[in-house]
């Protein structure tokens, strides 16, 4: 039998067209990676860049118009109470001024009102961290009975602690009143003249510091004629830290005091634990990277770690705070990678019998990696992670890895 040329076209067509059926038929399966709905907690959390401060810091400034020395002190020095930070030579011109002395006078005045109202504010800081710890140690019985519920443990627990530190606060702000008025009557102390001579002390006028610590910054090193007011040095304790994180104000009504809050990338080899203080009540508008207008809330929180824990760091240091808004033990859940929209609905692509399945879900809290599922899944279920536009339903498909 002889075949034309012809007919061994048609042939070649002929085949062509049968794996090309069969292609159609039986497609090749597509590789996918997958992850499997899973039940277990999920925490939700806000995730915004912050920064440390010291929680008190004291700017010294000159009481007096006059020649200030030279300070000796330098950024990272320690001082005590009675380490002198600076001496000024008072100026002449002033003392003969009578309206110098009145000015002085009244900040005697102001200075001792601020001592009484420092003295107030220390005792009802006293009585609320009295009525906190009733309330956390009531607390502390009824929780193992199941008489209130792990959140109303946590925020007798944080009430308990914020008073603590506004008890701290409230010393420190007597500690400053009075040595602001101390450094009034020193002032006026310049003024002893006899009235009759018309003669006036120009004693050196030395400065103290009020507290124990470290110094910060020297604003005025070299010696230099300043006047009243003029910021000289600024002293704090750089282990008595807290942290400022600006949230977007849409995050902040999600936040509440007590919340737990993890630090991380702040430069040591494990996250420090803290929790949110206070949420400030007024927002302010701060331009993105993007040039957009955002309004922003700064959240105040306070480390739960030791002092020695925290040594390395400063004022000023940055670092990355994850706050907590709420947390699911028990959640349905798969990655965000697996969700995508349609007709304006969630769905995943599941995988059924090897092949990709167009699946429907409504979804409840998500975090930054993972999403609760509330229906359309069950547990141990796959779905494909980062499905691309080569997989539609009924896509055969060859499973990859992933699977967690």
């Amino acid at each position: 039998m002889r075949f034309s040329l012809k007919t061994l076209l048609w042939g070649v067509l002929l085949i062509a067209v049968v794996l090309f059926a069969a292609m159609m038929l039986f497609p090749k399966p597509v590789e996918v990676e997958f992850a499997t709905a899973k039940i277990g907690p999920l925490r939700v959390a806000v995730q915004e860049d912050g920064k440390t401060r010291i929680r008190e810091k004291y700017t010294v400034s000159a009481p007096l118009s006059g020649r200030v020395s030279r300070i000796e002190l330098n950024p990272g020095d320690h001082c005590d109470e009675k380490t002198l930070l600076a001496v000024i030579l008072p100026s002449a011109p002033e003392f003969l001024d009578a309206r110098a002395l009145a000015q002085a006078l009244a900040k005697v005045q102001a200075s001792e009102a601020a001592v009484q109202r420092a003295q107030s504010n220390l005792e009802q800081a006293r009585i609320q961290l009295e009525l906190s710890q009733t309330k956390f140690e009531r607390a502390q019985e009824l929780l193992p009975s199941n008489a209130i519920s792990q959140n109303e443990f946590d925020i007798a627990r944080t009430e308990q602690m914020s008073s603590e530190q506004s008890l701290q606060t409230a010393r420190f702000e007597l500690e400053i009143a009075r040595y602001e008025l101390a450094m009034a009557k020193a002032a006026v102390q310049q003024f002893d003249a006899d009235a009759e001579q018309g003669s006036r002390s120009l004693d050196p006028f030395e400065i103290d510091s009020p507290i124990s610590g470290r110094v910060l910054r020297v604003m005025q090193e070299s010696s230099a004629v300043v006047s009243v007011g003029t910021p000289l040095i600024q002293i704090g304790d750089p282990s008595n830290l807290e942290i400022e994180v600006d949230v977007l104000s849409t995050d902040a009504v999600q936040i509440q005091p007590g919340a737990e809050v993890l630090i991380k990338h702040w430069g040591g080899a494990e996250p420090l634990s803290g929790y949110v203080r206070v949420i400030e009540p007024a927002a302010f508008t701060k331009v993105s990277s993007l040039g957009v207008e955002e309004q922003r809330v700064n959240v105040i929180a306070d480390f739960s770690e030791p002092p020695e824990q925290l040594a390395s760091l400063g004022d000023g240091y940055r670092v990355e705070a994850s706050i907590t808004v709420d947390v699911l033990e028990q959640a349905l859940q798969i990655p965000n990678s697996a969700l995508f929209r349609h007709q304006r609905q969630w769905h995943v692509l599941s995988i059924v019998d090897n092949k990709a399945h167009l699946q429907p879900v409504k979804i409840g809290l998500q975090s930054d990696a993972y999403t609760q599922v509330t229906e359309g899944l069950n547990a141990g279920a796959r779905v494909i992670v980062y499905p691309s536009d080569a997989i539609t339903p009924g896509t055969p498909v060859r499973l990859a890895g992933g699977g967690s």
